[in-house]
């Protein structure tokens, strides 16, 4: 049988700590060749003519563990200006409802074994790559963590981030003042530490250990100006990027690392974040895509500066060398890889819990050879 995996399935039995083990083993194995991703591609064809854009986006990726993984989803972007900053809206229908599937198999005998709904996994996903940046690259003592974003990947990180450090105050800023509150008052509640809901983003740099930027801008948000030494930086969203002047102050970028390079395409840039094919004229772009697409996805922070994480776990080389450096951790282009290995290890902790939907596998199968 098949499995329907719901959100509340997710919820019910993966935890933090099981997510952020299940990527931290996926990315050895891509380092050791017995994992493969690709980065991720959009299909994006302008909807109408008031600037909204259909996407379709995939990732995918297999380890020799025994699962492979595809991850889709159809949504509608509209391009809005939320307080002067440009923001990525997306929905599915309608707004407030979202379409993301993730396609589980095994790669032994091929079998599709689950269908699950992405939000709790993605959330919890994102958020364990930031709790993995933090155990390898903040400093030991980090307590404090300035936050820009009070979403819900606001508190996948929060979750992550208290699991790695003894972190003792948070400090937030979001540009509602009744969605940064709210989120105040239920991190205090939920982690027992002090909590402060700024009312300016500068503010959340003032002590901070740890500057986390978790919002759906596609332009950056952060402010290298006000970073204090020590800081670590975590950043995703519609940006998924520091702003220049945090560029120039970073010490150390802790890579988590590149989707391989693929057979008879060597001028591939392996480094990309995403692929997008789009059904538009490059007027029409301008328009409709986010300034991430048409730029074909980011490349490596700070190359010069990289440290790969893999090495820093094998203990050849280090997150940071003082309590002065200025230290930045990114996934690179291994959502694929994601997928699988999160994936994989819910669908086990599902099948112990008697958790999910049965469905026929039959109903997947066929006698025409395709």
């Amino acid at each position: 049988m098949t499995l329907i995996i719901n959100n509340d399935d997710v919820h019910a039995v993966l935890d933090m700590a099981e997510t952020m083990a299940a990527l931290e083993r996926s990315y050895i194995d891509l380092r050791d060749s017995e994992a493969v991703c690709r980065p991720r591609i959009d299909i994006q064809i302008p909807a109408d003519t008031n600037g909204k854009t259909y996407q379709w986006g995939t990732m995918e990726g297999g380890s020799t563990r025994g699962y492979f993984a595809i991850r889709m989803k159809s949504d509608v972007l509209v391009q809005e200006n939320r307080g002067g900053i440009p923001t990525e809206e997306k929905y599915c229908m309608q707004p407030g409802r979202w379409c993301g599937l993730i396609l589980l198999t095994s790669i032994e005998n091929a079998e599709p074994l689950a269908i699950f709904n992405d939000g709790v996994l993605q959330h919890m996903r994102v958020g364990a790559d930031g709790g993995i940046g933090v155990k390898y690259a903040a400093r030991a003592d980090a307590e404090v963590v300035g936050m820009l974003g009070s979403g819900g990947m606001a508190r996948s990180h929060m979750d992550a981030f208290m699991g790695v450090r003894r972190i003792k105050k948070l400090q937030v800023f979001s540009p509602t003042r009744a969605n940064r509150e709210a989120f105040a008052a239920e991190m205090r509640k939920k982690f027992g530490i002090e909590t402060v809901a700024c009312d300016a983003p500068e503010q959340v740099y003032r002590g901070a250990d740890i500057l986390a930027a978790v919002t759906d801008a596609t332009e950056p948000v952060t402010d290298g100006t006000l970073l204090e030494p020590g800081t670590h930086i975590v950043v995703i969203g519609g940006s998924g990027r520091p702003d220049p002047a945090s560029i120039d102050r970073i010490d150390v970028s802790v890579r988590f690392g590149d989707a391989p390079q693929p057979w008879g395409l060597p001028e591939f840039g392996k480094a990309r974040s995403r692929l997008t094919y789009a059904a538009m004229t490059e007027k029409v772009a301008e328009k409709h895509m986010s300034p991430d697409a048409k730029r074909g996805g980011r490349l490596a922070l700070a190359p010069e500066r990289v440290v790969w994480l893999a090495d820093i776990i094998a203990g050849t080389a280090k997150g940071r060398t003082s309590d002065e450096q200025i230290t930045y951790s990114e996934r690179g282009n291994l959502q694929g890889a994601q997928f699988y290995a999160v994936a994989g290890r819910a669908y086990e902790l599902a099948c112990a819990a008697g958790r999910g939907h049965e469905i026929p596998t039959d109903w997947f199968l066929q006698d025409i050879r395709d």
